[in-house]
Order: C-alpha cells, then structure tokens, then sequence
C-alpha cells in the first residue's frame, strides 16, 4: 500500500497545481481535488505526472489519502467557495487537524473561519501567498495567520516551498485571526500603488518628454540596477521591448483600460473604516476606474481643451528624465510607509502583534512587490521597531530629501503638459501634508461647528476640551 500523503490540495486552477508541483518538487506527497474532477484527471496524466501527486475524485477520497493530522490546502475562489470546501471538509476532518486557505480571501473571513473552526477543534490558517503562477511554482512569499497552534503543524511544509533571499525563506509566521490575509491584502494594495506609478512615469515619458520607446525601454533597464531594482520595474523593460508580430511594440496594441480583482479596492476601503490616509494606493485604484471609462474619455478628449503651459513646452528630456527616477523612488516610498501605516492601524483594531521588519522580509523575494529597498525597510524597522512611519527613518528621511526637488519638477512639469499624474502627485501632497505641522483643518472645524455645531477644540486649550461659538450672533 502505498505511503499516506504529507498534504491536500484543493483547487487546481492555475495557482494550485503550480503550488502542487512546487510541493511535490520538495519531496512532498500531495493528494489533490477539484470539483470539475475531470481536471484532476488531465491534470496527474500531464502537467502533474509526478510520482509524489495522486488524484482523488471526491473530498472523502482525498482525506482518506492523508496522514495524520491531515493538512489540506484550500486554492479556491475567495468568498462562498470557500466557506463551501469547508462545510465539505468537516465531516471528514478530526480535531487538530488543518485547513489552510491559500487564496486571496478577505480578512474578515478569515478572522470568522479562525474562530468557527477552532469552535469545531479543527486549526485554520488564513494565508496569504504571493507570485503569481511564477512564484507558486518556483517560490512564493507566503504569509500564514490564523490559528497558533496550526503553525507547528505547517512551518516546515510552508517555509520548504517558499521564496528564500539571502538564505531565509519568505515565509514565517505574521499573526492571529485575519492577520495573514491582511498582510496579503495590502501587499495587493501596495502592488496597484506601484503599477501605477510606473505607468505614469512611462506616460509622462512617452506623452510629456515625447522619448522613444527604445529609449524608455533603457531608461527603465537601466533603473532597475539602482535603488528602484524590483520585479515591477524588471517585467516592464520587458514588456517594453517586446514586439508585436508585425514589429508594432506590443504595449501599442493592449487597450489602455486596467481590469481589478478586488483586493485594492479592500485596501482602500479599509484605509477609510480605520481612518488612515491611504491617499496614492487609492489614487491607484480610481486610476483604474477611470481608465475602464474608455469611450467617455475618447468623447472627452475630442471637446475638453488641453491647455498647455508654454513653460513646458520644450523640456530638457535628460535632466526631466532624472527628476522623474527621483519623483518615482520617493513616490514608492511613501506608498510604502502608507502600507505600513494601515497595517499598524489594523494591528491595533484587533490585537495583531505584527512583526513590520518581519513582513518587508517577505516580501524580498517570490512576491510581485518584491524590491531591493525592502532590506531597507527591514533595516528601518531592526533600528526602531516601534517606528509610527517609514518616512521618520533617518535611511529614507534622506532617500527623500535628496529625492524632494527632482520629485516637485516632475509633478510640476506633469500639470503644466496636462499630463495625469493622479498617484505621484498624491503623495507629493501627502508627504507636505504629513510634515506640516500646521494645515487648513481650523478652518473645517470652524465651518462644522457654524452649520452643524460640532463644536472644536482650541489652541490655548488641552485636548479633549471642546467648545462651540454661536457664530450668528
């Protein structure tokens, strides 16, 4: 009789059977399903012919197959599937066993399911694990949470599979209940933040500097062995330098209207029940919704004037060219210590002990934000673990001083060309916000308390007093 097997999986889309592969690879037996259970056929007879993958047809027949405690890895749809795959489950499951969901679930969920399960004894890991098919295949970053007592039970597994960098696997544990997918979502959020801003840089490129796409394409390669090393700016070169069957630069023929997933959209939403400025990833996200408005603004562009400041006409592309790698660094960082800022915020809503220079960690390698300057938010957070924000640390206090005056030229420069440079400018005006000790809010208050008495506080007063003029009187 054969050997039980170390793991399940469920889900065999493309995510799960690379990340079946990538445990197989590593010397683990894994019993897999799949409702269609015709793709668990086709799947062990090709891709998946691996003498340590074995196909089941039904959840009975996969828990049947595993070892005790089993361990079962769910990479199905986010929301009611889920919840499905694991009323399907129980019957089968015994106390201490573990339910592990791979998927992007929202933290919510995961907080429930931690605590209906442990209600049942069964041990649940709301995980986030980032890559794409690439990283599942090879090595993703994953970030587990949920239940404790499940991560002895899975460390090894995990961390064998993961992404390394410098020699430590991108993998450990982050927190309890949702703490896992909300990492995870806020990477995501990071994620939109920085494509952005790296699509508004070629913009401004292409549309503002009027650079070939040759150039571009360099310019980038070219960025990508300095401080903005990343895999975002890496896959970009690529992209720029690829061709269309009839030499037109591919990126020509892709219709300029971004799809989304969701998990963003999560991240800005939750910056506003927590009440932090998550200004640029948000800009992020409305870019994409305004970019899917493409026949409003085909009309648009056709009756509303472009008037452009002559001062912009004629620029020096080389030196805007600099200003511009600037603007996109500081840019970066601020959509960072934004990240860093909601997850805080979050951690202290409900009880997460997060680990912030263990989270940059891992994301050094095998996830889509992975970066040469997250060993510097690292570093950042070794210093000073109770750092209230990325921007106070002495490494990019400086990175963005330096940064500062390339980064005014480039946002100057876009608004006089009537260039959109929604993320950019979005944090140019969130770092003069933040390091403003004075702003306008007097003058809010001011106005709710005259039409709504809403009542103020004072400057000659100690917090929490507040007061209320009878402004018509």
């Amino acid at each position: 009789m054969p050997d039980p097997a170390d793991v399940g999986l469920v889900g065999l889309a493309v995510m799960g059977q690379n990340l079946a592969l990538n445990m197989a690879d590593h010397g683990h037996r894994v019993a897999v399903f799949n409702r269609t259970t015709s793709r668990v056929d086709e799947f062990v007879a090709g891709a998946g012919r691996h003498d340590n993958i074995l196909g089941t047809h039904s959840l009975a027949a996969l828990a049947d197959e595993l070892a005790r405690p089993r361990r079962i890895v769910l990479m199905v749809k986010a929301g009611a599937p889920v919840d499905q795959t694991i009323d399907g489950l129980l019957p089968f499951l015994e106390p201490g066993e573990v339910v592990i969901d791979g998927g992007n679930s929202h933290y919510p969920d995961s907080i429930r399911r931690t605590r209906e399960l442990a209600d049942r004894g069964i041990l649940f890991l709301g995980t986030g694990i980032s890559g794409g098919e690439e990283g599942a295949r090879h090595g993703p970053s994953i970030m587990p949470g949920g239940n404790p007592d499940a991560w002895p039970l899975t460390r090894d597994l995990l961390r064998s599979i993961a992404a390394t960098a410098d020699g430590e696997p991108c993998c450990n544990w982050v927190g309890e209940g949702g703490a896992g997918h909300y990492v995870k979502m806020v990477h995501n959020g990071i994620e939109y933040g920085d494509m952005q801003l790296i699509a508004e840089a070629y913009h401004l490129m292409r549309a503002g500097l009027a650079m070939p796409l040759d150039d571009i394409q360099r310019a980038f390669s070219q960025w990508n062995s300095g401080v903005l090393d990343s895999y975002l700016i890496e896959i970009t070169a690529d992209i720029l330098g690829r061709r269309d069957t009839d030499g037109t630069p591919l990126v020509d023929r892709i219709l300029d209207s971004a799809g989304q997933k969701g998990t963003g959209k999560w991240t800005s939403a939750d910056a506003l029940a927590l009440g932090m400025p998550l200004t640029l990833i948000s800009e992020a996200v409305f870019a994409r919704f305004l970019s899917a408005l493409k026949d409003e603004r085909s009309e648009a562009a056709v009756q509303l004037p472009r008037a452009v400041d002559a001062e912009a006409a004629a620029p020096d592309v080389a030196a805007l060219a600099a200003d511009l790698h600037d603007a996109l660094y500081a840019s970066k960082i601020v959509s960072y210590a934004q990240g860093f800022m909601l997850m805080r915020a979050a951690a202290d809503r409900y009880g997460w002990q997060l680990d912030y220079g263990n989270i940059a960690a891992l994301w050094r390698a095998g996830c889509i934000i992975r970066s040469r300057f997250l060993d510097d938010i690292r570093e950042a957070f070794a210093d000073s673990p109770d750092l209230t924000n990325l921007l106070l640390a002495p490494f990019f206090t400086d990175a963005v001083a330096r940064a500062l005056p390339g980064w005014r030229r480039t946002v100057a420069f876009a608004v006089r060309s009537g260039i959109p440079m929604p993320a950019m400018s979005a944090a140019l005006a969130f770092y003069d916000g933040y390091r403003s000790e004075r702003l306008p809010a007097n003058l809010i208050q001011a106005q709710r308390d005259y039409f709504g008495a809403h009542t103020y506080e004072r400057t000659d007063a100690p917090r929490g007093e507040f007061f209320h003029t009878d402004w018509q009187a």
